[in-house]
């Protein structure tokens, strides 16, 4: 038998009428929102149905499957890259032998690949490792940067601030970072991120956080920046585009592996944070949600 989700869903399609009005209401809900299906949890996945986890369950094994997960897993595989190394560049050749249009985003896919790789590649286990050690010593790990760059600093301390308390971006108000650096000292480190043309607000809180005593971790596409900047650890990312600007896909593959690392260094505290974050977030709102589907009659 065929499981892939359009497979899936097909089936449920066909047999949705025969079925008592409580599996009728999961198999729309499936066929509606294929994706969240494969990325929530039984219990999640029941709330937002309106059913028990045990109507999921029997949906599964009407279905043909032996158990929740395995009816879940063509969703979620359908979703997550875990098999994309298997599947080769067929695809970018094919769209190379296209039309112009098709021809240019193959160019530009290419280049995205190149640039994580490049970046993910001159991230050597020892120094991500190190750089590791000073987050999670610190008492505070501020994150700054500037313009373009801002995205990448405010995601990172967004994130992960759930894996370690202390990390706070920086400046928090209008002003420069070295506001906010004034009382830190060798229990804190900085992270920063500029890439060519340097901001020189970045590299004035570097020079700034090392006189202070702050271990200072750059990300950037030279760790050779500016006089007076030494960075004790130093992340070189590709930025190559083919348009006139910085491309920021390789930085963000780099932060994206350092919180998977403090994730995993922050253990049981970091999950329960998380949590903790989530359920204020639903509490209060933060989230949208959709109504429930409708109960479908028997006719």
């Amino acid at each position: 038998m065929k499981n892939t989700p359009n497979q899936i869903t097909d089936r449920l399609r066909q047999d949705i009428e025969r079925m008592p009005s409580a599996l009728q209401a999961a198999a729309k809900y499936i066929i509606d929102h294929p994706g969240d299906f494969g990325l929530d949890p039984i219990r999640t996945t029941a709330t937002k149905v309106g059913v028990s986890s045990n109507v999921l369950v029997r949906l599964a094994r009407r279905t043909g499957f032996d158990s929740f997960e395995s009816f879940r897993a063509p969703f979620r595989h359908a979703l997550v890259t875990d098999r994309e190394g298997d599947l080769g560049q067929d695809w970018l050749t094919t769209m190379q032998t296209e039309d112009a249009f098709s021809s240019a985003q193959a160019k530009l896919a290419q280049n995205e690949q190149n640039v994580v790789t490049r970046s993910l590649r001159l991230m050597k286990p020892q120094k991500t490792r190190e750089a590791v050690r000073f987050i999670t010593a610190s008492r505070r790990c501020f994150v700054t940067a500037t313009r373009a760059s801002y995205a990448l600093a405010y995601y990172f301390s967004y994130t992960g601030r759930m894996a370690h308390p202390g990390i706070q971006l920086v400046p928090r108000h209008i002003g420069s970072a070295a506001d906010d650096l004034l009382d830190a000292d060798q229990n804190d480190c900085l992270v920063a991120i500029t890439v060519h043309p340097y901001s020189a607000d970045t590299i004035q809180s570097m020079r700034f956080a090392k006189q202070q005593g702050l271990r200072l971790i750059l990300i950037s596409d030279s760790d050779v920046i500016a006089p007076g900047v030494e960075p004790d650890i130093a992340f070189t990312v590709s930025t190559r585009a083919l348009y006139p600007f910085s491309c920021y896909t390789g930085a963000m593959a780099v932060l994206e592996c350092l919180l998977g690392h403090l994730f995993d260094a922050g253990g049981d505290a970091a999950r329960q944070r998380i949590e903790a974050y989530q359920k204020a977030r639903e509490d209060t709102g933060a989230y949208w949600q959709p109504a429930k589907p409708p109960r479908l009659r028997r006719t």
